[in-house]
Order: C-alpha cells, then structure tokens, then sequence
C-alpha cells in the first residue's frame, strides 16, 4: 500500500486592487520631490558647513582675502593649552552639570506639587514666561536684579541687606559663574516643569489612588510612580538641557560684560571664546582657532549626548 502524501497547502498571496496599486505608486512618486528640497537645505546649511568648519580647524585663516593654511593640530594644541579655553570648558561644564542637575530638581519638586494643586496649569503657564523672554532682555534684567553699588543696590543685594547680610559682588568675574548658574535654573526650570507636567499628565489617576491608599509618602509616589512612568521623557529632557546649556551665550554676554565687547575670560563659555576668537581679537580674526573650538563643541555634545542616553536606558513600562 502506497500512501500518498498530500502537498500543504499554500494561501495565495492577496491580490492588490488597482485603487490601492495606484495609490502606492503614487506615494512612491511624491517621496522624492517632496524629500529633496528639505534634503538640499540640510545639507546645504547644515552638512557642508559642518565639514568646512572640521576642515578649517586644520589651518590658520584670518578671514576673506587670507588664504587659510594647514596646521595640522597646531589649533588645538594652543586652543587646549591656553588659560581661556580652560576656563572657557569648565564654565560650560558647571553649566551642564551643576545648572542641569538643580534645574531638574526645582523641575521635580514643581511637578509634584503642581499635580495635585488647584490652578496648577496657570501657574504652569507663569513659570513657563522666563522661556519666552529674549535672553538678551532677561539678562539686562537680571543685570539690575545682581546689581552692586551702595546705597542703590539691586534687588538680590537689597534683600541680603534687609536680612543684615552683606552685599555681594554677583557680577565679579570670580562670581559670575555662579549667578548665571542660579538665573539659567530660574529661567530654565518653566520649561522642563512644562513638559515633565504633559508627561506626568498621561499616567492614570488609579496609580495615585492606589498609592493614597497604600499610605505611600509623596517621595514613594514620585520615586515609584512618577519617574518610572516617566523616564522616557526625562531623558529626552536631558539631552535638550545638555544642548542647550553647551551653546548658551547670550546671557553670560549680557550679564558679565556689559558695555564691552568681551566678559572677562574667568567667566567665558565655548560660546562666548568661538565669539572672541572670531570677532572678538581687536586685531586680526583667528578663523581656525573659533573652528578648533566649534569642533571640540560638537564633539561634547556628542559624547554626552550618548552618555546620558545610555545611561537613561531601560525598558519602557506600559501602562
């Protein structure tokens, strides 16, 4: 007896209807002509310059009617051992670091509150307003604010004296560091406070209700609650602090050098030295020194960037 054995089955594969073919093919014909206008103004504006500005670390230039020269690693060498730089880096980190960390904690501790309170969403709206102020106004603001001269100090030295403290020199090179590190987390924190609350927002009321119930302290609900449900967008916070706080400029400018066209070096970011180096010298412009600098300011960002994204990762929790 022969069995015979039956071949499986096959489906066949759906046939596509002409309405919906064409459909396709027509998505597949406006890809193109709609990527490559954006693809052209990318690369015209963003790529190429990148590249010039890599290349151009590489020489000596002093600008239009200069031919630039190789140096090899001439730029960084000096940009590396010069005292400015130096101080330029560490500025920049202690705004990174030290600005970041107690810009998210004044974020956390608003976002808790802010939950549960009544009118929390138009004082959400208050603390967002620094944000939406040119930080060249606010940092002639905040001029006035750290202003010190006796007998009509500002109000920061105003109130230190109403509590029979003395007046400090907030706008001292060797102090202004720190205060545009304290103005950076009032005028930041609206911002973070603002999209940590669209996160916390999301996570259902039952959680809390739960947690109420459960007799848990308002640290347990954050630390078990909220910021496991919203690690995802701390971190993606996290890389737009890092970002924004590496290039920041405008209000180190205004805040500790105004009437001059340079802040004293001990208060200097990579900004504000890519600044000086470009048009800042008084004399002749040093091109491939601003580009060193350019560089080395991509090349942070990228590495800490990828450090804080590795370190925020985790498996995403549904709920």
């Amino acid at each position: 007896m022969v069995a015979q054995l039956t071949p499986p089955l096959t489906r066949a594969p759906a046939r596509v209807s002409g309405t919906t073919a064409e459909h396709l093919v027509g998505k597949k014909r406006l890809f193109w002509p709609f990527l490559l206008p954006a693809l052209a103004l990318y690369v015209a504006f963003l790529v190429l310059p990148t590249v010039a500005t890599a290349v151009l670390s590489f020489t000596h230039w002093a600008g239009a009617g200069d031919t630039p020269t190789f140096t090899g690693i001439d730029q960084y060498a000096q940009m590396f051992a010069s005292e400015s730089f130096q101080d330029s880096f560490v500025n920049t980190l202690v705004y990174v670091v030290i600005g970041g960390i107690g810009t998210f904690v004044l974020a956390f501790l608003f976002t808790t509150v802010l939950r549960d309170m009544r009118g929390g969403k138009l004082v959400r709206a208050i603390l967002f307003f620094p944000n939406i102020v040119a930080p060249v106004a606010l940092g002639m603001f905040l001029g006035f604010v750290f202003k010190f001269q006796p007998g009509k100090q500002g109000m920061a030295n105003f109130l230190l004296e109403h509590l029979g403290l003395g007046a400090v020199k907030f706008l001292q090179p060797e102090n202004v560091t720190w205060a545009v590190t304290g103005s950076i987390m009032w005028a930041s924190a609206g911002f973070y406070i603002t999209i940590l609350m669209a996160a916390v927002d999301r996570i259902p009321p039952y959680l809390y209700e739960d947690s109420d119930l459960a007799g848990a302290s308002p640290w347990q609900k954050f630390r078990h609650v909220t910021l496991p449900l919203t690690w995802d967008v701390v971190g993606v916070a996290g890389v737009l602090w890092t970002i924004n706080a590496i290039k920041i400029f405008e209000l180190v400018f205004v805040l500790a050098g105004p009437g001059t066209y340079s802040p004293p070096i001990r208060a200097w970011t990579l900004g504000i030295y890519v600044f000086d180096r470009s048009f800042g010298t008084q004399g002749t412009p040093e091109y491939g020194t601003a580009c060193a600098c350019a560089v080395v300011m991509i090349a942070l960002v990228s590495v800490l960037v990828v450090l804080l994204r590795r370190l925020m990762r985790r498996d995403a929790i549904q709920f």
